[in-house]
């Protein structure tokens, strides 16, 4: 079950299904996000493809020469811009895909429009979702929710994704949902309608043990997505936020203009897919290693690499170390303002103690904590307001809970009213009375005992105590607990084995914690393939931008270009 590999698949099998010969891709602003996330413009270039072009763009030249390869999600505006193309056509040839279904009526409308008979296939190929990494999906929605239900749009453009994941992956899966969530439920209802539909479709060789879709809220766990990182990746998004791989470098003091805007991409980055999951630390000592291999090359004039200024300086003074390893100059680069933001913001103080807060249960010493880094002026508004929130969702009904003087700590400190409100927010979000599962560890002797062992192995230090509430809810359904009360199974039937092949869907989006965890359980688990899946992928910006426009009674709301295709 590789996600990205599913999407390069479509994407070759479209360039060599036109033949030889000199080609354009016409695609739409979603599609050339999940196409531009898997393959390089130079890959595409190797396969004879010379020219990017939008299918909305109005000022796209006659080339008679070329033939055309359209990638579409199936939208009315996409239908329609392709209509008014073959009306009056600009490419010799037009090979036309579509992300998802698409409907009869639509077929026949652009075969009349096919005066001159152009087009030489129309084909679904089920890439309607961006491959974030091997086992990791996203769909780039934010606001889905409206309070506790769907954003309209978004429910049928949430059911778009996940069937085309499934369609893609091969598998007709038995669905299981949280049960506290109406908007799971929703979702699975509307997932299996499909199915149900277009059973031709989903009809693929039976397996075993059937594959499983999990589908859960992530109001569940509104913790996971207020934390700092520090694995490689995961940090990346929290600290430069990663948009479809690219990370905007644009306010880094300094910045060469060639580094403005960096690609980080595990698919053909050899460094990054290497370095993706391990903590800053091991990347650090990595990086310096690699120039350490490269100045043994080079004899003459050795020069200390201590730091990561050091190391700064040394790609700036070799040009040539510039073009033999441009990536390395990208990931110093990089490191070098995490490492700066690290220290400037104090986050090593900030992350343990939200460490602490999220993973124990000691009140006093926690409000004194907290109380501690609000009056530090090197803390940074969010991640004085992070530490709030986490302090509120831990202790939300502690009977000496000093959240009321906390929030007068951050009007002292002079934090905008926008910020302060989130605090309520994320509560009403996230907090115990919405909850369906028990995310705040209980505190009996078995649990307490439980927590002592985990203390003295399996965590490597205090930065990655935490474990998101998806890794127990995966280690519960792997091992055949995970209880149906709370995670019913959708229609009469239910698994009997072990599963083995799990999609997992987080309504509100996931985490790269989380991917991170279902990274370690496939490595861990023989026999078990788990993908995760999100409306979006977050880091704390994205999430409260999100809360707000549940929560918020009149938030701006994205809005999504989803509509249901249908074929009967």
């Amino acid at each position: 079950m590789n996600v990205t590999l599913a999407v390069k698949q479509y994407v070759s099998k479209m360039i060599e299904s036109s033949g030889p010969g000199m080609k354009v891709l016409l695609m739409d602003k979603e599609t050339t996000s999940i196409v531009s996330v898997v393959y390089t413009q130079s890959e595409i270039l190797q396969k004879e493809v010379y020219l990017f072009e939008r299918i909305d763009s109005q000022n796209r030249d006659n080339m008679k020469h070329l033939k055309a390869i359209c990638f579409l999600r199936p939208t009315k505006e996409n239908v329609e811009h392709l209509i008014q193309e073959l009306r009056r056509p600009k490419y010799s040839v037009y090979f036309i895909y579509f992300s998802n279904v698409i409907s009869k009526s639509e077929i026949k409308a652009l075969a009349e429009a096919d005066e001159q008979e152009v087009v030489a296939e129309v084909q679904e190929f089920y890439g309607d979702f961006i491959a974030v990494n091997p086992h990791l999906f996203s769909l780039n929605l934010h606001g889905v929710a409206r309070g506790r239900s769907w954003e309209p749009s978004m429910l049928s453009r949430c059911t778009q994704g996940l069937t085309s994941v499934l369609l893609a992956l091969k598998k007709c899966p038995m669905i299981r949902y949280q049960l506290s969530s109406d908007m799971s439920k929703r979702l699975a209802e509307s997932v299996k309608q499909i199915i149900t539909k277009e059973y031709e479709l989903f009809d693929f060789r039976k397996t075993e043990v059937p594959p499983l879709l999990l589908i859960l809220d992530r109001s569940d766990d509104a913790i996971t997505p207020l934390l700092n990182q520090w694995t490689y990746q995961a940090m990346v998004h929290e600290l430069l936020g990663l948009n479809n791989n690219r990370i905007d470098l644009s306010r880094v003091p300094g910045i060469s203009k060639d580094l403005r805007e960096v690609v980080l991409s595990a698919e053909n980055d050899e460094f990054y897919a290497n370095n993706l999951y391990l903590n800053f630390g091991e990347i650090g000592t990595n990086i310096k290693n690699l120039m350490e291999d490269f100045q043994k090359k080079r004899p003459k004039g050795q020069q200390k690499l201590e730091s990561i200024s050091d190391m700064k300086a040394f790609v700036d003074n070799y040009p040539q170390f510039k073009k033999m390893s441009g990536t390395v100059s990208k990931h110093v680069t990089v490191v070098g303002e995490l490492s700066r933001l690290v220290s400037e913001r104090q986050l090593m103080e900030v992350s343990e103690l939200e460490q602490e807060l999220s993973c124990q249960n000691d009140h006093s010493n926690a409000q004194q904590s907290v109380r501690r880094l609000l009056q530090n002026p090197r803390v940074s508004e969010l991640d004085a307001v992070r530490l709030v929130m986490l302090y509120a969702l831990r202790y939300e009904r502690h009977s000496s809970s000093i959240l009321p003087s906390l929030m007068d700590e951050l009007s002292r400190r002079g934090v905008s009213e926008r910020h302060r409100r989130m605090v309520k927010s994320v509560v009403e979000y996230g907090g115990k009375r919405v909850r369906g599962s028990d995310l705040i560890s209980p505190t009996d002797a078995v649990a307490i005992t439980k927590q002592f062992f985990k203390g003295l192995s399996g965590v490597e230090n205090v930065y990655s105590q935490h474990q998101p509430l998806l890794h127990d809810t995966l280690d519960q359904l792997i091992k055949g607990r995970l209880k149906d009360s709370q995670f019913p199974y959708l229609g009469a039937s239910s698994l009997r084995d072990r599963p083995q092949d799990i999609i997992v869907f987080l309504i509100g989006g996931a985490t790269y914690e989380e991917a991170l965890t279902v990274y370690n359980l496939n490595r861990s688990t023989p026999g078990v393939r788990i993908v995760l899946g999100g409306s979006s992928i977050h880091n704390t910006k994205s999430f409260l931008e999100e809360v707000m426009s549940s929560m918020g009674p009149s938030s701006d709301r994205a809005q999504g270009s989803g509509r249901q295709g249908s074929r009967h």
